[in-house]
């Protein structure tokens, strides 16, 4: 079972690292890319958010997720274009790098449990995780400049620790609605936002980090 999931994984993850290059190619393709992901990611959040939140809370966690992704929408528009395009691609390559690296070290060491939240991420996940988005966005940013600053080495370490506080974060919900995935829309990876969360914190998170330190 572990294997089959891990081709779908990898399969759906290659697809992914083609498509980011694609909507970093065509302004068309990332408008559009965004506005589909964005209502996917809202849809699945209003599904589960119905059993867990009530009354007013119920409103107010909705809204402010409507708003989230949508500044988060604008916010990747903006940053995709000009100089900083190269520096969002690396840190989205990082964050994509950052999750698989967490699956699969978590599948081949296993060892202790991380975190109640979610039972199924362990310590070696965790860093699998940080190891694998290290090398891919110090081996990019060293392709890109043919320098090596030791900031980057610090800059991932950010990066990834934000894409697990992410994936944290919406496993939490997941567990408090009692559902295994958003939905099973991505193979392997289940819906929108199981295959964003770690994204939604550590893009933002990632390039305000670049601003400052590198």
């Amino acid at each position: 079972m572990i294997i089959k999931n891990l081709k779908k994984r990898l399969l759906t993850s290659l697809f992914l690292f083609f498509f980011v290059f694609l909507i970093f190619k065509s302004k068309f393709i990332l408008i559009y890319s965004l506005l589909i992901l964005s209502i996917f990611s809202i849809l699945e959040f209003l599904n589960i958010s119905k059993s867990i939140f009530k009354n007013i809370t119920y409103y107010l966690f909705n809204s402010f997720f409507i708003i989230f992704i949508s500044f988060f929408s604008l916010f990747f528009f903006l940053f995709s274009f000009g100089k900083l395009k190269v520096v969002m691609l690396i840190i989205l390559l990082g964050c994509i790098a950052s999750d698989i690296g967490g699956f699969v070290f978590g599948n081949l060491f296993k060892g202790p449990k991380l975190t109640k939240i979610s039972p199924k991420k362990t310590v070696s996940g965790s860093i699998g995780s940080f190891f694998s988005c290290c090398i891919v966005v110090m081996g990019l940013v060293f392709y890109v400049t043919k320098n090596f600053n030791l900031n980057i080495f610090f800059i991932s370490i950010i990066i990834s620790f934000s894409c697990q506080l992410g994936d944290l974060f919406f496993s939490y919900l997941k567990r408090k609605a009692k559902i295994k995935d958003y939905s099973n829309l991505l193979p392997g990876h289940g819906g929108v936002i199981d295959r964003l969360d770690g994204i939604f914190f550590g893009v933002p998170v990632g390039l305000i980090t670049f601003l400052f330190l590198y």
